[in-house]
């Protein structure tokens, strides 16, 4: 008699129900997992490469040479590895902390509570509470839950599907929100000069203060028996323009850099950055999209804040912009909406194995 297991639609629930062995689904391709180490190990040891970290407190200095020393730092950490911690970034600590306490509060609700919030990704309804759908032909799940939503512009998001618990989590999120937007403004601006443009025209590229989506997924990770088995989120990149990370100190973040994976370590008061797809396409390859994943442990629940900046799905024509091309440096993408683009990394992905269900970006 064959007996079937039944993975539990929720990730925090099967890690609570006391198994010590991961269902299948959750089980990576084997070539995958010789690579999959453990977590506290890796993000204490030094040397070999580290993700950059850069001190934005002279980003708008009045002195000339503050200010440049700053941006060029910015430019070269978005050239050469397409993330970075970055500390003095002007988004109040308390803030932050608002935010940390607001999702770790929702997520510390019973599992009961969090499914009133629950999405239905096969009606392509994203926003809310959710775990991954198996998107291909082998099955494959991801050791997290989430909860996803859009954050800004304000006249975009719906308050109905926040969480109302706590009481916190609306204002907290939405001040959040207004001050990263303006976080994404000031890069964008260095970002341009690096390209030699004027300030405003990655961010015009994107979508400006209307269009440009501000897409808040929160990554809940619970402990996991087999840690060296599985994974929270898969590598992948992001489609995003810009992405920003909060997370609760513990490690995960994996980038894969010169053939080779690096842990992130965790840097007190930072706010993780990602160049996306979007950039990387604009700047024709100047600017790095860094393939990343999500790695779990057996001891602590990991939990991060990401916040994706995402241009308008169909009105906006993605392709490098004609001041980045050059008879030496031809285009290196075609045109493609974002849309386009999200759905030729999809079939890419599985191999032409069908079509996918719409999801949040990982």
């Amino acid at each position: 008699m064959v007996t079937t297991i039944t993975v539990p639609s929720r990730v925090e629930r099967l890690a609570g129900s006391g198994i010590e062995r991961i269902p299948k689904e959750y089980i990576r391709p084997e070539e995958e997992r010789p690579s999959i180490g453990d977590i506290f190990a890796e993000e204490k040891m030094g040397g070999g490469p580290q993700v950059p970290t850069v001190d934005l407190e002279g980003i708008n200095s009045e002195d000339l040479e503050v200010r440049e020393k700053c941006r060029e730092e910015l430019r070269k950490a978005a050239v050469d590895w397409g993330v970075m911690h970055l500390v003095n970034h002007g988004i109040p600590e308390e803030l932050t902390g608002r935010v940390k306490a607001a999702g770790e509060g929702f997520f510390g609700q019973p599992i009961e509570e969090k499914e009133k919030y629950a999405n239905d990704q096969a009606a392509g309804n994203v926003q809310g509470y959710g775990s991954k759908l198996a998107n291909n032909a082998s099955g494959q799940l991801e050791w997290e839950d989430y909860f996803f939503h859009c954050v800004f512009p304000e006249d975009k998001t719906d308050l109905s599907i926040w969480p109302k618990t706590p009481s916190d989590y609306i204002a907290a999120t939405r001040e959040y929100a207004k001050q990263l937007r303006a976080l994404t403004t000031t890069v964008l601006a260095v970002l341009s000069q690096g390209l030699g443009l004027e300030e405003g025209r990655l961010e015009k590229e994107v979508g400006g203060m209307e269009e440009l989506l501000l897409q808040m997924k929160i990554n809940y990770y619970p402990k996991c028996p087999q840690p060296e088995l599985a994974l929270g989120v898969e590598a992948h990149t992001d489609v995003s323009a810009l992405t920003f990370i909060l997370h609760n100190m513990v490690p995960g973040l994996q980038l894969f850099y010169e053939g080779k994976w690096v842990t992130a370590k965790c840097v007190p008061n930072s706010i993780i950055m990602h160049v996306g797809d979007t950039v990387e396409i604009l700047s024709n390859g100047k600017y790095k999209s860094i393939l990343h994943r999500g790695v779990v442990n057996r001891e602590k629940v990991r939990v991060s804040w990401a916040v994706f900046c995402e241009p308008p799905k169909e009105k906006i024509i993605l392709q490098p912009l004609p001041e980045t091309v050059s008879e030496a440096d031809p285009p290196r993408f075609p045109p493609r909406t974002s849309a386009q683009h999200i759905k030729h990394k999809l079939f890419r992905q599985t191999d032409q194995e069908g079509a996918d269900t719409p999801k949040p970006d990982e």
